[in-house]
C-alpha cells in the first residue's frame, strides 16, 4: 500500500479538497487536521476527528473502481446539537448516529452509479453500508458490518 490519497467536493459548501492522507501505513497528520476541517458539521462548524478507517474504506472503494474521481459529501461529522434537529425534522436520523463520532459519510462519486459504491462496500465488509437510491447517496460507517 503506497500513497493514499483523495479528492472531495462538499456540496453545501461548494468547497473542494485533494489531500494525500497517508502513505504505507503511515498517516498525516496534517492531512487528516485539513480533512477534519473539510468534513466539519457544515452547519455548526463544530469540527471533530474523522476516523481514519473511514478514509480507507473511501479509498478502497475508489480503488475497486479502478477510477480516479471526486467523493460529493452529502453529509460527514454532525454535531449532537445537529444530528437532534434532524432527528426532529423527521429526516430518518440515528439517534446514536455514527455520523456523531466522526466514524460516517454520506456520499456520491462521480463518474459512478451509487449502487456501484454500495455494491463495492458491501463486498469489503468493513462497516455498515446504507443505501438511498431515492436521494442518491451512499451511508458509509467504521461500525459493524450490516447493510440497508
Amino acid at each position: 500500500m503506497g500513497k493514499r490519497s483523495l479528492s472531495f467536493y462538499h456540496i453545501h459548501t461548494q468547497q473542494s479538497l485533494d489531500v494525500t492522507y497517508a502513505w504505507g501505513t503511515a498517516y498525516n497528520a496534517a492531512a487528516l487536521e485539513r480533512i477534519n476541517y473539510f468534513l466539519r458539521d457544515f452547519r455548526s462548524g463544530e469540527v471533530y476527528p474523522i476516523d481514519p478507517k473511514l478514509l480507507d474504506i473511501l479509498w478502497t472503494i475508489q480503488e475497486d473502481m479502478g477510477r480516479n474521481g471526486v467523493y460529493e459529501v452529502i453529509s460527514a461529522f454532525r454535531s449532537p446539537a445537529t444530528n437532534g434537529q434532524l432527528r426532529q425534522g423527521g429526516a430518518g436520523v440515528a439517534d446514536r448516529s455514527l455520523h456523531m463520532q466522526g466514524k460516517a459519510i454520506d456520499v456520491r462519486f462521480t463518474g459512478a452509479r451509487t449502487n456501484q459504491i454500495q455494491q463495492r462496500a458491501i463486498q469489503l465488509q468493513r462497516g455498515g453500508v446504507g443505501y438511498y437510491a431515492r436521494s442518491d447517496f451512499v451511508h458509509l460507517d467504521t461500525g459493524r458490518y450490516r447493510v440497508w
